[in-house]
C-alpha cells in the first residue's frame, strides 16, 4: 500500500491532467488546526494566475473533480480561503494506521531511508584538564538525539568524541597543580569527585597566573611545549593521572546521560597529522609562510585567514581539527556522511577548516555542522576560564534536587524516588536543549523544566506513565484492546498518532530533533485531552476496547519519540 501521502499526490496530479493544468512538483503540509484536515494542498494557489482564476475559485473546481472518485483512505475534500485544498482522511485510515502501530510496536517510525550508509557522528567534546560545563550538555543533547534519529531511519550510526588532551588550559591546570599540592592526585584517598574538583580550582589558579603574570606565563609557556614533547618527567606524571582522572570523570557523565561512544579521538593525536598536512601544502599553495607562522589565506575564497602552525612551530587548533579529519578517514572507513556539532559561534572557524580541508581531500564534503547555540542561566553565559563556570553535573544534581523534592510527597520508596528524579532531571535538561531550533540559544528556568503540565521534558514523561496506568488497570478489570471501533467520529488522538514516521523523516532532513519535541508536546497534550473526555475503561461500553487501543498506541509513540530524544520512560512517576 503506497503511503497516504503518496496516494493524495497522485490524485491531484491525475485531476490536475484532466483539467488540463500542468501538474509540477506537488507539496502537502498539516494544516495548522486539526479541524482543517489532515493535509492540505497550495497547488490551486500556484495555478491561479496561469489559469486566469482566482486561487479560491479554482481550489474548488479541482476539490470537485477530485471527489468524484475518493480512494477509502479519503473521507472528503474542501476549499478553504484563499485557495488550500484539504484533505480529511477516513477512518478506516485510522483504524489501519491503529493496526499498523500495534503491530510494528517498537519499530513504528523507522524507515529504511538511509539503509547501506554509514554516518559518523562528532558531538559532545569536552577537554581533559577542565570542566564538564553547559556547553557540553548542549552539545551532548543534540548530537545523541541525531545519532538516534539517524539509526532510526537507516543508517549505521559511529558515535565519536574529539576531546583537547593538549594545549594551553592543560598547561594552566598544572602549573596550578604544581604549585598547589603537586602529589594531591597521586594520593589514593581522595575521590573523583574531589580529585576533579582540586584540577578544577587549579586551572583556575593557572589562568589567572597566566593572564596576570609574565614571569607565570612563561613558565605555562614551557609546561604547554614540555607536554607536547613529552620532555619532563615530573609534568608527565601530571598530565597521564590528570588525564585519566578526567576521562574517568566523564564517563559517569555520559552514562547518567545515556551515551556510549564507539571512537575516541584526542588531540594529542592528531597535531602531528594535522602539522604534516599544513606543512605538505605549502609548495602548492594551499597554506603559506606568514610572519614566522603558517596560514590559511581564507579571503582568497571569501573567508577569513587564520593561523595553522603558530610562531613557536605548535600547531592551532585549525591545524589539529585538520588532522582529525585525516584521522576520522583513516579509523572510520568509508562513511557517508560525517556530522559534527559544534557552538554556533565556531560556525566561521569551521568554514575555514573544511574550505582548507577540502583543497586537500575531496572527502571535505561529506562533513556537515549542526550549531547549536547556548544554554543560558539567569546570570548569562559563564566561562570556565573564569571560575564561575556553571558545570553540566552540577547542573544535572540541582535539576535533580529540585525533581526530587517535588515528588517529596509520593507514596514511593526513597531508591525508586531518587532514580525518579535522576531520570526526570536529564529529561528536563535535555527536552529544554532539543525543544529549540538548531543555533538558538536557550534560557534554561531550573523550575519550569521540571513541571509535570505543560511544555517540559517530564510532562511527556507522565503522560506515557499515566497512559500505563490505564491499560494495567484494563487488565486487572479484564479489559481487551480492541482493534474495531463503534463510532463513526474520529478522535483527534488518531490524527496525531499516525503522523510519527513523518515527523521522524523531518527531523532527519533538516537534522533538527525540534520537530520531535514540537510534534510530541501536541501529542502529549491531545491524549490528555483524550482522556479527560472520554471513559476509556468502561466494560459496559463496546468502544472501551478502542480508546485502550489507541491509549496502546500512544504509549508506543511516546515511547519511541521520547528514545529519539534520549529521554527515558518511567513506569511510575
Amino acid at each position: 500500500m503506497l503511503p497516504i501521502t503518496e496516494t493524495i499526490k497522485i490524485k491531484i496530479a491525475s485531476t490536475l491532467q484532466t483539467l488540463g493544468l500542468p501538474a509540477g512538483e506537488i507539496k502537502l503540509e498539516h494544516p495548522t488546526e486539526l479541524v482543517f484536515g489532515d493535509y492540505s494542498s497550495n497547488v490551486a494557489m500556484a495555478l491561479a494566475k496561469g489559469a486566469g482564476k482566482n486561487p479560491l475559485e479554482l481550489a474548488e473546481v479541482i476539490a470537485h473533480e477530485i471527489s468524484k472518485d475518493l480512494e477509502e483512505e479519503i473521507e472528503r475534500v474542501e476549499a478553504v480561503k484563499p485557495g488550500f485544498i484539504n484533505f480529511h482522511l477516513s477512518k478506516k485510515f485510522f483504524s489501519q494506521s491503529t493496526e499498523i502501530i500495534d503491530n510494528e510496536e517498537e519499530d513504528f517510525g523507522k524507515s529504511k531511508l538511509l539503509k547501506g550508509t554509514k554516518v559518523l557522528i562528532e558531538y559532545t567534546q569536552p577537554n581533559p584538564f577542565k570542566q564538564f560545563h553547559i556547553g557540553h550538555l548542549m552539545s551532548n543533547a543534540v548530537g545523541e538525539s541525531l545519532s538516534r534519529v539517524i539509526e532510526f531511519s537507516g543508517a549505521e550510526v559511529v558515535r565519536a568524541n574529539y576531546q583537547g588532551d593538549v594545549g594551553l588550559h592543560v598547561a594552566k591546570c598544572i602549573w596550578g597543580i604544581l604549585h598547589k599540592d603537586s602529589e594531591y592526585l597521586f594520593d589514593d584517598s581522595h575521590s573523583l569527585e574531589e580529585s576533579i574538583k582540586f584540577m578544577g580550582e587549579c586551572y583556575v589558579a593557572g589562568n589567572a597566573a597566566y593572564e596576570e603574570d609574565e614571569s607565570s606565563k612563561k613558565e605555562i609557556v614551557l609546561i604547554n611545549k614540555q607536554v607536547y614533547e613529552e620532555s619532563d618527567e615530573r609534568v608527565n606524571k601530571i598530565y597521564v593521572i590528570g588525564r585519566k582522572l578526567s576521562l574517568d570523570h566523564f564517563e559517569t557523565i555520559y552514562k547518567k546521560l545515556g551515551t556510549k561512544f564507539d571512537y575516541y579521538f584526542f588531540e594529542s593525536q592528531t597535531w602531528r597529522a594535522g602539522k604534516a598536512l599544513v606543512e605538505n601544502h605549502i609548495a602548492d599553495g594551499i597554506f603559506e609562510k606568514s610572519d614566522g607562522a603558517i596560514v590559511f589565506a581564507g579571503e582568497k575564497h571569501g573567508l577569513h585567514t587564520r593561523v595553522f602552525i603558530n610562531s613557536e612551530g605548535l600547531t592551532t587548533y585549525e591545524a589539529k581539527d585538520l588532522g582529525l579529519c585525516e584521522l576520522k578517514i583513516e579509523t572510520v572507513k568509508d562513511f557517508d556522511q560525517s556530522i559534527i556539532t559544534t557552538a554556533v559561534e565556531t560556525k566561521e572557524y569551521f568554514k575555514v577548516v573544511h574550505k582548507a580541508f577540502s583543497l586537500i581531500r575531496p572527502e571535505a564534503k561529506k562533513t556537515v555542522n549542526v550549531s547549536h547555540g547556548f544554554l543560558r542561566l539567569t546570570t548569562g553565559k559563564m566561562s570556565s576560564r573564569l571560575g564561575n563556570v556553571i558545570t553540566g553535573e552540577s547542573l544535572l544534581t540541582s535539576t535533580e534536587e529540585l525533581a526530587l523534592e517535588k515528588i517529596s510527597n509520593r507514596e514511593l520508596d526513597e531508591g525508586d524516588k531518587k532514580t525518579i528524579a535522576e531520570v526526570v532531571a536529564v529529561g528536563a535538561i535535555k527536552y529544554t536543549i532539543l525543544r529549540q531550533s538548531p543555533g538558538k540559544d536557550i534560557i534554561f528556568d531550573p523550575e519550569k523544566s521540571i513541571s509535570f503540565e505543560g511544555d517540559s521534558g517530564p510532562y511527556l514523561q507522565y503522560s506515557y506513565t499515566r497512559a500505563l496506568s490505564v491499560l494495567e488497570k484494563a487488565k486487572t478489570e479484564g479489559i481487551k484492546l480492541s482493534g474495531v471501533t463503534h463510532e463513526e467520529s474520529i478522535y483527534d488522538l488518531e490524527k496525531l498518532l499516525y503522523r510519527f514516521p513523518e515527523v521522524v523523516t523531518l527531523s532527519y532532513n533538516e537534522l533538527a530533533p525540534s520537530y520531535i519535541v514540537t510534534y510530541l508536546i501536541e501529542l502529549a497534550s491531545v491524549f490528555n485531552s483524550f482522556y479527560a473526555q472520554n471513559k476509556i475503561i468502561d466494560k459496559e461500553n463496546p468502544e472501551s476496547g478502542y480508546r485502550l487501543q489507541l491509549t496502546s498506541n500512544f504509549t508506543t509513540v511516546m515511547k519511541n519519540g521520547l528514545h529519539l530524544l534520549g529521554i527515558t520512560t518511567l513506569e511510575k512517576m
